[in-house]
């Protein structure tokens, strides 16, 4: 697919050329960023803190809405306690770095974010999750016991695989297991709220830290880390949390402010994921799942119908320039019905 270069923000329509299309790609999944009634709420907030804050979070004078931002985040997911970074990727490599130092092993997921994989170790890439899943629970059976880092991904935003690791208890019935989860493609997505997966593998069992980009499903310029009271506390200690910059306080606000607006785009985006997945439920060249709002397609040539047709979905080589590329379509809560009806019938049409 050839790249188009655009001047102004993307939304539900995009204009390239002169010519409208419908937007089934990108990573605003709730279609926050676009929505109006934040647009409105946030303008307001960047009136009231300004542009930018670029000042240490271990300054003597200090905005509130950090910490109300943490503590209102970790109370929603029974959380000790939560870090804001300016990044998701900042905060990856802050929660990766307070981790690896305690660790005797560290096992690490084929498809684990960079940001979370810690210097000089590699993810499992012979691997796919599934094998890499059996290969851990082989060797917990056999070492004795230990502390161990499990890292990972909450889902493969890329192959649309949502992954299971209800089997880390078992291995926390035998080592003392640390796990570290990167949520960015979960925030909005998975779960029954919009605060990812921590509540779902949440175990005392396990030093559970989840990690990730808001910017995503949220449409927060901002990271997030949480964790026990304990971790959290050791990670604001660090160097690297307070010579960062934090995230805008005026979106952070804005959340807080609109958290009924989230939840009702969530559980359109819910309805929406179930209609398009019953509708191309049939099609075999489609792969994905209704819990997550990306589904994958294997024919390349569909790219080209699609743009022939005023849609654009994600298509692109990965994870090198030279590798095949990677196909799909992503659904947003600023979709509407009459999309997803016009988007199913192209595909209906292409799969004959």
């Amino acid at each position: 697919m050839r790249n188009h270069y655009l001047d102004t923000g993307i939304g539900r329509m995009i204009e390239i050329d002169g010519k409208e299309y419908f937007y089934f790609s990108g990573t605003s999944y709730l279609g926050m960023a676009q929505d109006m009634d934040f647009l409105d709420i946030l303008a307001n907030n960047l009136f009231e803190y300004g542009a930018n804050h670029g000042q240490s979070r271990n300054n003597n004078i200090r905005l509130r809405v950090f910490e109300e931002f943490e503590e209102s985040f970790s109370i929603s997911v029974n959380a000790g306690g939560a870090a804001v970074l300016s990044s998701g990727y900042l905060a990856g490599i802050a929660a990766s770095k307070s981790l690896t130092g305690e660790a005797d092993e560290i096992w690490i997921a084929p498809d684990s974010h960079s940001a979370i994989v810690p210097d000089g170790h590699m993810p499992s890439a012979q691997l796919d999750f599934l094998q890499w899943k059996n290969d851990c629970l082989a060797n917990s059976e056999k070492l004795s016991p230990r502390k161990i880092l499990i890292i990972g991904n909450a889902l493969n935003p890329i192959l649309c695989e949502i992954h299971d690791y209800s089997w880390v208890r078992e291995i926390a019935n035998k080592h003392q297991v640390c796990q570290l989860i990167d949520d960015s493609h979960a925030f909005g997505t998975l779960g029954s709220s919009i605060y990812g997966t921590y509540d779902q593998w949440a175990d005392p069992r396990i030093d559970l830290v989840i990690t990730g980009s808001l910017g995503k499903g949220l449409g927060l310029p901002a990271g997030i880390i949480l964790g026990s009271a304990l971790q959290i506390q050791k990670i604001k200690a660090t160097p690297l949390f307070g010579g960062a910059s934090p995230g805008s306080p005026a979106h952070l606000r804005t959340f807080l402010e609109m958290e009924d607006r989230y939840l009702e785009k969530k559980g359109w985006l819910e309805d929406a994921c179930g209609i398009f997945a019953q509708e191309t439920a049939n099609i075999t060249q489609i792969k994905g799942s209704k819990l997550f709002p990306a589904f994958a397609y294997t024919e390349d040539a569909w790219v080209r119908e699609f743009e022939k047709a005023g849609i654009i979905t994600s298509s692109f080589s990965y994870p090198t320039a030279n590798s095949p590329s990677v196909n799909r379509i992503v659904i947003s809560g600023f979709h509407e019905l009459d999309d997803l009806m016009y988007l199913n019938g192209i595909i209906q049409n292409l799969a004959k």
